[in-house]
């Protein structure tokens, strides 16, 4: 695998004093690959240059007793997101009401394109059964049907016949505790997968059977996201909240 060129993530954290920033600094500086950590406490964002997955440094922020949102990685038009949700419904459950949805999250995949050639995934799941994970992009962002209506594998036009389809990210690995995740450093740009549906399940795919909807495949569509310094949004023009208050709300719905 290349090398992981270094890139920047800014996240806004509450800090009321130069403790506060000292300590954040000091954890997110015990993670491998990081080279640089400014804190500002006027604005309360931190800036971080390094080699270290976004959810690595938060969680290393949260570590310190303080939350933290991701507010941008890398350059302008160069970072991208999926939220992981179920699609698996049990035939007893109850109906949804109009306005709802009955999906969970129950993982996140961050993107950032490090380079002409690379991007780098940032994977987190969690609530799912411990087991051997596959990672894939798709061929279509249809979720009218949840994992089913993707398509198979992403393989793309510069795809030879003897190599492996190009979404095709690795396996991911999920401990008993429901936990897992994966940091990649895969051979394409941001663009090209914008639009596309990102899956990951414990189906191989290798029986030639389209994706079902189990209770352990999670789904999402892979959307652009703020570079650094793209986003100065503090409060929310739809709703009004403030982006603590709309933190509150997605933590709530089970977002990492």
């Amino acid at each position: 695998m290349a090398a992981i060129a270094p890139f920047q993530t800014l996240f806004a954290v509450p800090m009321t004093c130069g403790s506060c920033a000292e300590a954040v600094s000091s954890s997110v500086y015990k993670l491998e690959g990081i080279t640089k950590v400014e804190a500002n406490l006027e604005d309360q964002m931190v800036s971080i240059e390094g080699t270290a997955p976004p959810s690595a440094i938060l969680d290393a922020i949260q570590s310190t007793g303080r939350d933290a949102i991701l507010r941008g990685s890398g350059a302008q038009n160069s970072a991208a997101v999926s939220i992981l949700e179920t699609y698996h419904r049990q035939p007893s459950a109850a109906p949804v009401r109009d306005g709802e949805s009955d999906r969970e999250v129950r993982g996140l995949a961050r993107m950032v394109q490090v380079s002409d050639e690379y991007t780098l995934v940032d994977l987190t799941l969690r609530g799912v059964a411990p087991g051997k994970y596959y990672a894939t992009i798709r061929e279509y962002g249809d979720l009218k049907d949840g994992a089913a209506s993707t398509g198979p594998v992403w393989a793309s036009q510069n795809t030879s016949a003897n190599s492996p389809p190009r979404g095709a990210l690795g396996p991911v690995e999920i401990g008993k505790d429901g936990r897992g995740s994966a940091f990649l450093n895969k051979s394409f740009k941001v663009w090209e997968i914008i639009g596309h549906a990102m899956v990951v399940s414990r189906q191989d795919e290798q029986d030639g059977l389209p994706l079902a909807n189990d209770e352990d495949t999670v789904v999402g569509v892979i959307a652009r996201s703020a570079g650094v310094w793209d986003n100065d949004k503090t409060v929310c023009s739809c709703t009004g909240k403030t982006l603590w208050e709309e933190r509150e709300d997605e933590v709530q719905k089970g977002m990492l």
